[in-house]
């Protein structure tokens, strides 16, 4: 989505030659000049790997809550064979098992085949609803390997320091405050922009592509004008663009009150407070980028895609089959009663109740949460699969190439294990396909045959924008809610599938809702 000069590429620079002690024991390949200096990464069999690249400055004191500025040069060679620590963010079982205080978190990682020469390039945005996370665990060597093509993984601001709004925040500054996380994306794709024919990469064929609030930020650059020309094509896992951001008078009556809490009434006060009290204080619950205020997202994204205008790349937008398994168990540790289910059946749909009853029926359930989970995942939140269907028809209707997906191997493997509760595909599930490894255990051997169909079809779209594997079924352009593609292990595992027929889409736009 974003246009590269000649003389930006041309200044990307060249690997350095390396010392000969360095080059018998990582070779020549381990030394990349960057703009800010030279990084020596490890050169393994078939891949190199940098990590820890500081792609801007320490966001911190007088920094903390403004835009990304450029990062330091520094002398000499830096060590890039350790990630930077990740940004600060509460104990979750989706991030990091203990809290983390860390405000000199803006680093990324790379990971390039052993050779090759403009390859395309996919930047990944983390996911864990920008509270939680960090780019180091996502490995990207099969996507690199397989694919031929350069891996960035990158952190971002999260929780209070990266999605706090405030008018306060906005004194002599360009930009609407709440939307740091989603300025240092972009800068982490501008450094890509400079930096990345370096590593093997082209700079002129980039794939953003990320993965729930990584979607959701994803969704936020194709409709963000400083996003214009950063990245090519874009991949948006498991969470919908239709779906709104927060408004600005939203996000910072919320911030404001979140500012009083604490006795605080400007930024002055705001930045001499400790990460942990501000951390322990912040309770926002989706913090997702800010629309209005300025031009990183001005309009809501729905309006943008529904216009047309925003930045018109080739688009993979998807979901999975039983999103919302995930959160359900995490609510509903315990099974529920008939009792239970109709109650908050009765209590979500009010008047319409009877319908969603007599539609999800507790006899097609033996676990009733499965029943509140199936639901939810047809209907009704950024994760379902009609709000995605919403989002391909608008891409569809502006004349894009798009092409959509759900992911429905029930047999993956779990984020959790949790006895008695079988997760199925949820939320995130898709992940050890793209990154071996993830959660720790591994794909059987029908599982990684999906992986490797899977990381073929996402690495040729990054390469021509257009999803394609050997042997594996033609991918349709979306048209149609049946030309989306379920992926799923066995012989007949990947198809097509209407999934507005399979999620009831019909029935839940006659009740008057909007996906």
């Amino acid at each position: 989505m974003r246009a590269v000069t000649a003389a930006a590429a041309i200044l990307l620079l060249t690997t350095v030659p390396a010392a000969p002690a360095a080059a018998s024991a990582q070779g020549a390949g381990a030394l990349v000049r960057t703009d800010k200096g030279v990084v020596r990464g490890e050169v393994l069999q078939d891949h190199r790997a940098f990590r820890g690249i500081p792609y801007a400055a320490p966001p911190v004191g007088e920094l903390r809550w403004k835009a990304p500025r450029p990062a330091a040069a520094w002398q000499g060679v830096r060590d890039a064979t350790a990630p930077g620590e990740p940004c600060a963010q509460p104990a979750s079982p989706f991030g990091s098992p203990q809290p983390v205080y860390n405000e000199d978190c803006l680093y990324l990682n790379v990971t390039t085949p052993a050779h090759g020469h403009k390859l395309p390039v996919m930047v990944w945005v983390h996911g864990g609803g920008n509270l939680n996370g960090a780019g180091a665990p996502y490995d990207g060597t099969k996507l690199a390997v397989r694919g031929g093509v350069v891996v960035v993984t990158l952190n971002y601001r999260l929780g209070v320091l990266g999605w706090l709004a405030h008018p306060a925040l906005e004194a002599g500054e360009r930009y609407q405050s709440g939307n740091y996380g989603l300025l240092d994306q972009q800068a982490a794709l501008r450094w890509v922009r400079r930096n990345i024919a370096a590593f093997g990469g082209d700079p002129g064929n980039v794939t953003l592509f990320g993965e729930s609030a990584g979607s959701a930020d994803t969704c936020a650059g194709l409709a963000s004008p400083t996003a214009a020309g950063l990245f090519h094509r874009a991949i948006a896992q498991s969470y919908s663009c239709a779906w709104p951001a927060r408004t600005e008078q939203e996000a910072e009556t919320s911030g404001a009150a979140f500012a009083s809490s604490l006795g605080c009434a400007d930024a002055a006060c705001l930045r001499a407070l400790p990460v942990r009290t501000l951390q322990e204080a912040y309770q926002e619950p989706n913090p997702y980028p800010v629309a209005g205020g300025d031009q990183v997202l001005p309009v809501q994204p729905r309006e943008a895609f529904a216009s047309g205008r925003y930045n018109r790349v080739p688009v993979i937008h998807g979901n999975t089959l039983d999103e919302m398994r995930l959160f359900l168990i995490l609510q509903y540790p315990q099974p529920i009663t008939p009792e239970q289910y109709e109650g908050y059946v009765r209590g979500t749909y009010g008047p319409a109740a009877d319908a969603v009853l007599a539609r999800y029926p507790v006899a097609d359930y033996p676990d009733l949460r499965v029943a509140i989970a199936t639901i939810l995942t047809d209907f009704g939140g950024p994760l379902s699969t009609c709000g995605h269907l919403d989002a391909l028809g608008l891409f569809a209707r502006s004349g894009v190439p798009v092409y959509g997906y759900q992911f429905a191997d029930r047999t993956a493997p779990p984020f959790q294990d949790i006895p008695g509760f079988e997760l199925g595909a949820a939320h995130a599930s898709e992940l050890p396909y793209l990154f071996p490894g993830l959660y720790g255990a591994p794909l059987n051997a029908e599982q990684s045959r999906l992986s490797d169909v899977m990381v073929d079809y996402w690495t040729s779209f990054a390469r021509t924008g257009r999803p394609a594997a050997a042997q594996a079924p033609r991918w349709p352009r979306f048209h149609s809610p049946a030309d989306v593609l379920s992926l799923a292990p066995g012989p007949d595992g990947i198809h097509t599938v209407d999934t507005a027929r399979a999620s009831n889409c019909a029935f839940w736009e006659s009740l008057g809702g909007a996906s």
